[in-house]
């Protein structure tokens, strides 16, 4: 990519994306490009650190971004990220579909590692699926296995470890113990060993490539109406949970 570069020498930060048609991106197809070889693969470039031979670190973020613009050739596999200022950026980045902004502080040096000027927020991306199963290790709490209803198969949707603390995991495993059964609930057996149970219902926010869970974090059990039982094929008396 370095001759779609107007310098001698530079080190830029970015990230690469996978563009849709209507400029906005998704992580799973990102995942399914890099299997093979792709020309679709975009290079977001956001930020410039050094620049033939000089750092640049110390200036401001805003000065680093004009000459970043500079140097980026237009119509190529390299695209600079443009900047705008307001308030709620998530808002408006999940309204037009984005996966999520990053808010920077405009005056910043720029430093590795995360800290104070900058967050990134993003957008929730939810989905039903069901609790398969929970996993022990030893005597103690070791997260759920998830599972995806497709017709009358339950596949694998990944494992959440995350969001769990002594009370939340406790009332979890009360409520899952009554449920417990002998066998797998997917439709095709997987590697892990866990406690089997009758699918539960729960939310999660975006999946991968595989279809598995990405970013999974428990939130806690909610009762859930008649009306997602059926658009979501789980048995009455199902609750939900939140990660």
């Amino acid at each position: 990519m370095r001759w779609h570069i107007s310098a001698g020498s530079a080190i830029i930060d970015g990230e690469i994306v996978v563009p849709a048609a209507d400029g906005t991106t998704d992580f799973s197809v990102l995942q399914n490009e890099l299997k093979g070889k792709s020309d679709k693969i975009v290079f977001v470039a956001f930020d410039l650190l050094y620049l033939n031979g000089y750092d640049l670190r110390k200036l401001p973020l805003i000065e680093r971004k004009t000459h970043l613009k500079k140097l980026v050739v237009a119509k190529t596999s390299i695209q600079f990220s443009e900047s705008f200022e307001t308030d709620g950026p998530e808002i408006y980045a999940c309204k037009v579909g984005l996966e999520g902004v990053v808010s920077k502080v405009r005056d910043i040096r720029y430093s590795s590692g995360r800290g104070n000027d900058w967050i990134k927020k993003t957008c929730a991306q939810r989905e039903m699926l069901t609790i398969a199963g929970f996993a022990l290790d030893g005597n103690d709490w070791d997260g759920i296995y998830l599972g995806r209803r497709k017709g009358n198969d339950l596949l694998y949707a990944g494992k959440v470890d995350h969001g769990f603390d002594k009370t939340s995991a406790a009332e979890l495993r009360r409520r899952l113990t009554p449920l417990i059964r002998k066998t797998q609930p997917y439709s095709k057996r997987i590697a892990h060993r866990g406690i089997w149970v009758e699918p539960e219902l729960l939310e999660y926010r975006a999946k991968s490539a595989e279809g598995k869970v990405r970013h999974p974090f428990f939130k806690g059990l909610r009762e859930l109406s008649d009306a997602v039982y059926a658009s979501s094929a789980a048995p009455p008396g199902s609750r939900g949970c939140g990660f």
